[in-house]
C-alpha cells in the first residue's frame, strides 16, 4: 500500500476549497451571528491581508475578518476559518523562512483579540516575542497569557488592494 505524502505548509495554503464562500447567516448560527451574510475567505485571501501589516504595526484577527467580510460584501467573516487559514500562513511562512526564503508573511504581527499572542504559531510564545519585541513592542505577561502593552496604539485594519 502506498504511502500518501505528507503535503507542505504552503501546499495546504494554496489549496482554496472552492472558496471563497458567501452564505446566508441561518439556523444555530443566527444565535451567535444574527442576521445576513457570512464569508469563508479562501485561505490564500487571509494570508494576503497579513501581508499587509508593515514593521512597527500590528493586526488583530477580528479586523482581518472585518476586512475579508467587507471585501465579499458579507456581514461578517467566519472565525472559525479565518483562525484556521491564519495558522495555516503562519505555518507557510515559517516553512519559507525555515527554508531560506526572504520574503515571507509576518505572522507575528497578527495577534489574537485583546492584543494576545497566539501560542499556536510556530515557535510559541517565545517566538513571537523575540519577533515583537525586535520590532520595538513590549510584551506583557497577564496570568497564562501574553499580550502587547498598548497594541491598539499601533493596530491597524488590512486593506485589499
Amino acid at each position: 500500500m502506498a504511502t500518501k505524502k505528507k503535503r507542505s505548509w504552503r501546499e495546504k495554503l494554496t489549496d482554496d476549497k472552492d472558496l471563497p464562500k458567501v452564505e446566508k447567516i441561518t439556523g444555530k448560527m443566527s444565535q451567535r451571528w444574527g442576521t445576513g451574510t457570512f464569508v469563508i475567505a479562501a485561505p490564500r485571501e487571509v494570508d494576503a491581508v497579513m501581508k499587509k501589516v508593515r514593521r512597527g504595526k500590528l493586526t488583530t484577527i477580528d479586523l482581518i475578518r472585518q476586512t475579508l467580510a467587507e471585501k465579499h460584501g458579507a456581514t461578517i467573516a467566519c472565525p472559525l476559518t479565518t483562525g484556521i487559514f491564519a495558522w495555516i500562513a503562519a505555518h507557510a511562512a515559517y516553512e519559507a523562512e525555515s527554508e531560506g526564503k526572504a520574503w515571507f508573511t509576518p505572522y507575528w504581527r497578527t495577534l489574537k483579540s485583546g492584543g494576545e499572542l497566539n501560542p499556536k504559531y510556530p515557535g510559541g510564545v517565545e517566538n513571537l516575542k523575540a519577533r515583537l519585541e525586535a520590532e520595538g513592542h513590549t510584551v506583557i505577561q497577564k496570568g497564562k497569557r501574553f499580550l502587547v502593552e498598548d497594541y491598539e496604539r499601533v493596530t491597524v485594519k488590512p486593506k485589499f488592494d
